[in-house]
């Protein structure tokens, strides 16, 4: 016999048993932190702004092998989504022999600590860090070094510990110093000591040669350090001459493989990696900010980085699925080309992002040398090089012609090819142009097309030589409630705190011009009975839309109701449009006819009128359907010489209403409708005569047509 006392007794542990498998994995799944030891940057601006840091306090770049005498800035981060730290606790487990460094906590910053570097090295830290959901350890490793110097610059052999000595000749080493030898970043010290201002002087220095001290002194054989020990003294050459640099090459000439921004200054001091016998872990390549910043934010010099800081691009968009687990080589549908700094570099370089397993600790903000080219390039600005013919996204387009915002646009258009990509289903929330069509929408293409004439274009991109920089990155406002919020690095032209719209740039073109809603449209597209700025036109126009999108009737668009309507292309010609428009937010600014008249067309489209032309008519006209008779669809076109309330009514011979074709005020131009032949209830009328009637404002006209089946 069956027991099933001991039966209901071995479910209900089994139950037991899965219920807290089930609460342990989602525990793990949902809840666990993942911690991560930051490397932080500190600014010579933040040093200068904020109280956190005391007056010993060092610039840092953010890189893990760090200058001996400096501070290391330390911060734990949860980059799990499951809260942030509330407790932590940290040791040193690991430090050079001799070194008395100990960790302390930075007032103001609760999650950080900082030590400072006091000898060459390997040094580890350990935090347990504490969230709402969990504690969890984790170790970061650091070393830190002297400088080498860079080596073999101005014709001055490299000499062994020079990062050249060993790297020349081999590629792309060899490459990118060429490259380098030649920009700022190499020659910088040497013209400003021959032909700079008489105020140039050490506090240039720092920022313009190899390791030297930055607020406290540091022994790390920086070019002060060089410059001390072989006698070379500024005191003795300033102000700035046309011989101090050949007297330095000629007398110190060891001194010139420190005397510039050589591969130290961005990939960290090189002694360890050097007498560690070439261990790549104890350099370091980045594209982190802070290697930017470090430098480039001072108070008085260098606003680009407090710019890119109020920017979208120092705040870029991470998601899990960026991790595409597929060997990733960079191919179209790789979203990390544009979504992660690193990224968009190995796509310059037509290298790929491997991103197996990627999480949110690995993802790098957009940031200047995703841009620049640290090592030189043949472009403006030292701005990156495309790959010949490449693409970013899956559109297929190259830009070119557009000057400086070629960049730009690699990461600012639709994903996708729309002539194309609306012949596909819609599966999800994220099928479409994905936010950024704003380069689509400026050279007035790839939105999708119904027939008829052809939009119409604004044509910025006739004249505008550098797309996007020229109107996006004008110098800043100089009222201080503005200033590095708007144009520059920040690139926004609108500071929602003030109100203010930044248009240095348009009144080029458009005097007088100082606010958006300044500039007004040709016609009332939206129907309101006003002809308003044509950012409030394209507004309108955009609900007008979404009102003929499923659900019909509401200022709201459902994805999964288009995708029930699996054979009906227009409409998902219509909903890219829409989303194109609507997430590249740019409401018309960039291309205000183009974006207007796809989202009249779109509406049109869907209602079954399509536009002939955007001319404007002498008269109002209604002309014979054709063909006709027929079977089961015909046409007809209209003419409207302005604005109208337009209604096209069909009727059968007993004067019965049998279908309501257009309903809806209008501008002018010139249009076709299609009638397929059914009635309001969609089902197909019988053979014989109906009437057609156009109402449009006080113009009436009537016509006859036959139906044969």
């Amino acid at each position: 016999m069956l027991n099933t006392n001991n039966l209901g007794g071995n479910t209900m542990k089994r139950s037991l048993t899965i219920f807290a498998l089930m609460i342990l994995c989602a525990g793990i799944i949902l809840g666990a932190p993942r911690i991560k030891i930051v490397t932080e940057y500190v600014t010579p601006n933040m040093l200068a702004t904020n109280s956190a840091f005391t007056a010993d306090s060092t610039v840092a770049s953010g890189l893990r092998t760090i200058a001996k005498g400096t501070y290391v800035y330390l911060r734990a981060w949860n980059f799990g989504d499951t809260g942030s730290v509330t407790a932590a606790n940290w040791t040193m487990p690991v430090k050079p022999a001799g070194s008395t460094a100990t960790l302390s906590g930075i007032t103001g910053l609760p999650t950080w600590q900082k030590f400072k570097a006091d000898s060459t090295g390997t040094y580890q830290v350990q935090v347990s860090a504490t969230t709402t959901t969990g504690t969890k350890d984790t170790t970061v490793t650091l070393y830190v070094a002297k400088y080498v110097g860079t080596g073999g610059f101005d014709n001055v052999a490299a000499q062994f510990p020079n990062c050249m000595q060993c790297h020349q000749g081999n590629e792309p080493f060899q490459s990118i110093f060429d490259k380098w030898k030649t920009t700022k970043h190499a020659t910088k010290f040497k013209s400003s000591i021959t032909a700079g201002p008489s105020s140039y002087g050490i506090n240039q220095f720092r920022v313009h040669t190899l390791g030297y001290d930055q607020f406290i002194t540091a022994d790390n054989d920086g070019f002060d350090d060089r410059a001390r020990t072989l006698g070379w003294n500024w005191t003795s050459y300033s102000p700035p001459k046309a011989a101090n640099w050949d007297s330095l090459k000629n007398r110190f000439p060891s001194l010139v493989a420190f005397a510039n921004v050589g591969c130290e200054g961005c990939h960290g001091p090189g002694s360890e990696h050097v007498f560690g016998g070439g261990d790549t872990n104890k350099i370091m390549k980045s594209v982190n900010e802070g290697n930017c910043g470090k430098c480039h934010d001072g108070q008085n010099f260098g606003p680009e980085f407090t710019q890119w800081k109020n920017a979208r691009h120092s705040h870029v968009v991470w998601s899990n699925s960026f991790a595409q687990n597929n060997n990733a080589s960079n191919d179209l549908g790789n979203c990390i080309r544009c979504h992660d700094g690193q990224g968009y570099v190995n796509f310059t370089k037509a290298e790929g992002t491997n991103t197996n397993g990627m999480t949110r600790a690995r993802h790098e903000m957009v940031g200047c040398a995703s841009c620049h080219d640290p090592h030189g390039s043949s472009n403006p600005y030292q701005l990156r090089t495309r790959p010949l013919g490449s693409d970013t996204l899956a559109n297929g387009y190259h830009y070119t012609n557009v000057g400086n915002g070629a960049v730009c646009l690699d990461c600012h258009k639709s994903r996708r090819n729309t002539a194309t990509y609306v012949l596909t289903r819609v599966t999800s929330s994220t099928w479409g142009p994905h936010h950024n069509s704003q380069g689509d929408l400026y050279l007035g293409q790839n939105l999708a097309t119904f027939g008829g004439a052809p939009y119409r274009q604004t044509q910025h991109w006739a004249f505008l030589s550098n797309a996007c920089v020229t109107c996006h990155m004008p110098p800043t406002d100089t009222a201080s409630a503005n200033r590095d919020k708007v144009g520059g690095h920040a690139l926004y032209l609108h500071n929602e705190e003030t109100d203010y719209d930044h248009l240095k740039a348009c009144q080029t073109c458009h005097a007088g011009k100082t606010r958006f809603d300044q500039f007004i449209a040709d016609a009332d597209y939206d129907g309101d009975g006003t002809i308003e700025a044509w950012r409030l036109e394209v507004r309108g126009s955009l609900t007008n839309l979404a009102m003929v999108l499923p659900p019909v009737g509401i200022d709201s668009v459902a994805w999964q109701l288009i995708a029930q309507d699996s054979n009906n292309v227009t409409l998902r010609k219509a909903y890219i449009n829409y989303l194109s428009i609507r997430d590249g937010a740019e409401y018309g600014m960039h291309n205000a006819k183009y974006v207007i008249d796809a989202l009249v067309a779109s509406r049109n489209a869907i209602l079954g009128i399509s536009t002939i032309s955007y001319e404007v008519p002498m008269r109002f006209e209604l002309t014979q359907n054709y063909p006709n008779p027929f079977n089961p669809v015909t046409k007809f076109k209209f003419s409207l010489p302005k604005d109208a309330d337009v209604k096209i009514v069909v009727y059968d011979i007993m004067g019965r209403e049998v279908n309501v074709l257009v309903n809806s005020k209008m501008n002018p131009g010139k249009y076709e409708v299609d009638w397929n032949g059914t009635n309001t209830s969609g089902k197909l009328v019988s053979s014989g005569v109906y009437f057609y009637r156009i109402t449009a404002g006080s113009f009436t006209d009537v016509k006859k047509m036959i139906m044969l089946k």
